[in-house]
């Protein structure tokens, strides 16, 4: 069978029935399997590591084994991606998605046509979608995950930057957006670097909790239809084939029922991308103005703001961080929902738990990258306006209230107040009278 690619031209058609009917059943939706790479791939490890534990233990007899892990290891290189057309988000706990691999596998594997290769009882031998989704979901998550780490490792390393230059520089600090005592820039960027990087390990720990896998658990985590020794033999396997530090869960079981590991790491993304928008946030309304506004930082200028107003520019990277944290956080409650909604042995909400992810991760990728190379590195800090604004500061205030008391202090700072002078300047003043 073949059909047209996306040039037009005929291209050969590896998958079959059950794929056909996959694709038939469910609407197309705004991802399809192949639009995840990294899914593709690992599934295809886990194909592969699956076809070695069946021919070491006896299940698979070597030429066919190796005709198999052939097929998988081209479809964990990339080699068919466009053979996985289905949606990502379907009904059946990825079942559909198992057999669009088995399927590929099995034409690639029997392509010679010296050997007859059967999807389910050949590629899906000692297996279920029960064990295969999500493990290779959490593969999947794994990878999509690191360069979003790095990406707010270099977020961090940015501000840490500004924070260098800052070192002799005070501003207002406020709080219930009102004047309060001086800090440095420097201690300001370092405390955002701070919250960066505590939401990056967060992350990072989340992440490891995929590291077990339920592979070889077969049905529910009995491992029915797979030989003794089986999960074992293919976790190795597996470990071998990604590179990756694998381990099996503490309870087969628990691992088939419940989706909680990715509960976490949709929760960790969230805080991350909340940390984000927190720094955006407050860098958007120091920058107002420039008239209007405290004006203290100043955000590089990338393009026009107006279409009306000739000469305004708008913060649009604090404002694009803010936006993609409301993704963010919305993908969250997806998956909170998903997991949620387990019900006994199985947990079949995984394609939408995945399709959350594989967009909440980009998003904070995106926003992190983004927010370091088009603001953070080109930002600086208005000297004049600082420093105006650093004359309410209240420091010589608390330190006069804890000289001659509370109640001496809100004293003069009212007197003055009352005279048109207010912050430091009211000290300085009732100084300069006594």
């Amino acid at each position: 069978m073949e059909r047209l690619d996306q040039n037009g031209a005929e291209s050969p058609v590896f998958y079959a029935e059950q794929t056909l009917l996959a694709l038939d059943n469910f609407p197309p939706g705004p991802r399809r399997v192949s639009d995840v790479p990294a899914f593709v791939s690992a599934y295809g490890a886990v194909k592969a590591a699956c076809a070695r534990a069946n021919v070491e233990l006896g299940v698979l007899d070597p030429g066919l084994g190796e005709a198999v892990l052939a097929g998988a290891r081209s479809v964990a290189a990339l080699e068919h991606l466009t053979q996985f057309r289905i949606p990502l988000v379907q009904g059946g706990g990825g079942t559909s998605t198992n057999m669009n691999v088995n399927e590929v596998i099995a034409a690639v594997a029997a392509a010679d046509g010296a050997l007859a290769v059967h999807p389910n009882d050949h590629v899906n031998a000692s297996q279920s979608t029960n064990d295969t989704y999500p493990t290779a979901m959490a593969l999947a998550v794994i990878e999509l995950a690191a360069p979003a780490s790095a990406a707010l490792a270099g977020l961090r390393e940015a501000l840490l930057r500004q924070a260098g230059a800052g070192e002799s520089v005070r501003r207002l600090g406020r709080t219930c957006l009102r004047d309060a005592v001086t800090l440095t820039v420097a201690e300001t960027h370092r405390a955002q670097a701070a919250m960066v990087e505590r939401a990056r390990l967060a992350l990072e720990a989340s992440v490891a909790r995929l590291r077990s896998v339920p592979l070889g658990g077969t049905v529910l985590g009995t491992g029915a239809g797979a030989p003794p020794r089986f999960a074992a033999t293919a976790l190795r396997f597996l470990a071998e084939e990604t590179g990756q530090e694998l381990h099996a869960p503490d309870d087969l079981f628990a691992a088939m029922a419940h989706l909680d590991g990715y509960g976490a790491v949709a929760e960790s993304v969230a805080q991350a991308a909340v940390t984000m928008a927190r720094v955006a946030a407050d860098l958007r309304l120091l920058s107002a103005g420039p008239v209007g506004g405290p004006a203290e930082v100043v955000l590089p200028p990338l393009q026009r703001g107006s279409s009306i107003m000739p000469g305004k520019v708008n913060p649009v990277i604090p404002e694009l961080v803010m936006q993609l944290s409301y993704r963010v956080r919305g993908s969250a409650h997806t998956v909170q929902l998903a997991v949620a909604a387990g019900e006994l042995e199985l947990n079949v909400m995984g394609p939408v738990v995945l399709d959350a992810l594989v967009t909440s991760l980009a998003d904070i990728r995106d926003a992190a990258d983004y927010f370091a190379a088009k603001c953070i590195d080109g930002l600086r800090w208005d000297r004049r306006a600082i420093d105006h604004a650093a004359t309410g500061a209240l420091d010589e205030l608390v330190d006069l209230a804890n000289a001659r008391g509370y109640a001496a202090a809100s004293l003069v700072a009212e007197t003055r107040q009352a005279a048109g002078q207010h912050g430091d300047t009211a000290v300085r003043g009732d100084r300069t009278t006594q």
